[in-house]
């Protein structure tokens, strides 16, 4: 006797979900991170910014200096606010933001400040010997000299938010040994960084508005596991307390 096998049917609300809910929920915490660290990045900055926007960088390189130090704090908050999302994707990203920004404005500001000096001083150097028999053995020393103070300020930039206690002195040592040490970490980062700086120049909007807090993440994540990779440390958490 032939039975006859009818396939199941089964509701459609009892299908299985692609994604899941807190797939969507780490989408959105991750976007929403993103666009308000641009914003709070843009706002920190906005005078370094609207100046940069208004003028001719070349001929306005000193205000630009002078204003350039007042942004390290913005960064570095931007810096606490990818440590505290990474722990936790659900971390608030304003207060984060703010709290790091008062905690750290005075450091970031002096390592702001003694960065530019340092830049300035060297560029200006490297301006002087251009054309000149000297430049052909200085102009190499300087350019290095340059670097070496990029890379050293992004990790030390990098570690103030995991390290609130430590002095700058200590940080700054300890960053341009994690610099050279895991150069083919911190050099990559200080690509992307540059990477940033053109395509705001060229294409503002989409710098500031989409490419900003992305293309500072990638800096951010590579100096910071350069740094902790050569000192052999772990990160602390940087989330603020509920």
């Amino acid at each position: 006797m032939a039975t006859t096998v009818h396939a199941p049917t089964g509701r459609p609300g009892a299908r299985k979900r692609l994604v899941s809910h807190e797939t969507y929920a780490l989408v959105f915490a991750t976007v929403y991170a993103g666009m308000a660290t641009n914003m709070l990045l843009v706002l920190g900055c906005l005078p370094l910014v609207a100046l940069a926007a208004t003028t001719d960088p070349a001929a306005s390189w000193p205000a630009l200096a002078l204003l350039a130090p007042l942004c390290a704090p913005a960064v570095v908050a931007a810096f606490g606010v990818f440590g505290a999302v990474s722990a936790d994707s659900s971390a608030p990203v304003v207060r984060t933001w703010w709290r790091t920004y008062r905690a750290q404005w005075r450091r970031a500001v002096a390592l702001g400040a003694l960065a530019t000096g340092l830049v300035v001083v060297l560029a200006v150097d490297v301006r002087v010997v251009w054309g000149h028999p000297a430049g052909a053995v200085a102009i190499p020393v300087l350019v290095t000299l340059v670097a070496l103070t990029a890379l050293t300020t992004l990790v030390a930039a990098v570690a103030l938010p995991d390290h609130p206690a430590a002095r700058l002195r200590d940080l700054l040592r300890a960053s341009l040994f994690a610099a050279v040490r895991r150069w083919y970490l911190t050099v990559p980062a200080l690509v992307v960084l540059a990477m940033l700086l053109s395509l705001v120049a060229a294409r503002p909007a989409v710098g500031l508005g989409l490419a900003l807090a992305p293309l500072l993440f990638a800096a951010w994540g590579g100096a910071r596991f350069a740094l902790h990779s050569a000192l052999g440390t772990v990160p602390a958490p940087t989330g603020p307390s509920r």
